[in-house]
């Protein structure tokens, strides 16, 4: 309807009538010889204010949520509320969006800009927040493993942790473990466990080198598996000016 060159998008053309229509409204109208602007002002007074229930203006199309709160549109998948799952929403596009409203409240419920065919927008607000990141529980199977994760939440960290830096005999270590914690006691194995997770050492004998240290050993600063911060010695530092007078004589 605008006399212009094609437009690159939805918005940029809608932009352009409300322009083209301000400018055809302020000038005066060949059938009703007056300004359109002027005339909806002396006018406003007539008008009244839309009835309620009135039809909504626009196509909609209907669909039901599924069971992963999603909708489908032109083949796509759109994320609403948890709550709506099982039940009717209308949607209607709009500049480029897809609004997702409640059929009884005629509330918007969700909002995303138009995505391609097979792809999907989610919103973590929808899911009650971003997803937390995946986590695979330790799961015992010898009866050695047993005894090790019996242990506590650091035995676990130390299985989770060598299987993350690539120790293969991982139920060899294990068992030599268990007789480092029968001979030293529970307390004072799970103090050098502690420390070797701290330090990211995953061998028995990395833990039967902090038992034979004893207690008289420096604690680590920080969670486990954060980086320690070593506080080094001051190092005399001489100016790059005498290093030129000494090559020049």
């Amino acid at each position: 309807m605008v006399p212009q060159a094609p437009f690159g998008d939805l918005a940029a053309a809608n932009a352009a009538a409300a322009a083209w229509c301000a400018e055809v409204n302020g000038v005066a109208h060949s059938e009703i010889c007056a300004v359109p602007a002027e005339r909806m002002l002396t006018e406003r007074e007539l008008l009244a204010p839309l009835p309620p229930l009135r039809a909504s203006i626009g196509r909609f199309v209907t669909r039901k949520v599924d069971r992963l709160s999603c909708v489908r549109f032109a083949s796509a998948r759109y994320s609403v509320p948890t709550r709506l799952i099982g039940t009717q929403v209308r949607l209607r596009t709009d500049d480029g969006r897809l609004l997702a409203i409640m059929t009884a409240a005629g509330e918007v419920v969700a909002e995303h800009m138009l995505v391609a065919p097979g792809e999907a927008s989610l919103r973590d607000e929808h899911y009650g927040g971003p997803r937390p990141a995946p986590r695979r529980a330790v799961r015992p199977k010898t009866a050695a493993e047993k005894e090790f994760c019996a242990l506590g939440p650091v035995a676990e960290a130390f299985i989770t942790g060598a299987a993350a830096s690539g120790v293969t005999r991982l139920p060899a270590e294990i068992a030599e473990l268990n007789t480092l914690r029968a001979a030293h006691g529970t307390e004072a194995f799970l103090d050098a466990l502690d420390r070797a997770v701290a330090f990211c050492r995953w061998r028995a004998c990395d833990v039967r080198s902090i038992l034979a240290a004893g207690a008289g050993v420096p604690e680590p600063e920080g969670a486990a598996g954060d980086a320690l911060v070593l506080e080094l010695p001051a190092v005399p530092v001489r100016p790059l000016a005498d290093y030129a007078i000494a090559a020049l004589s």
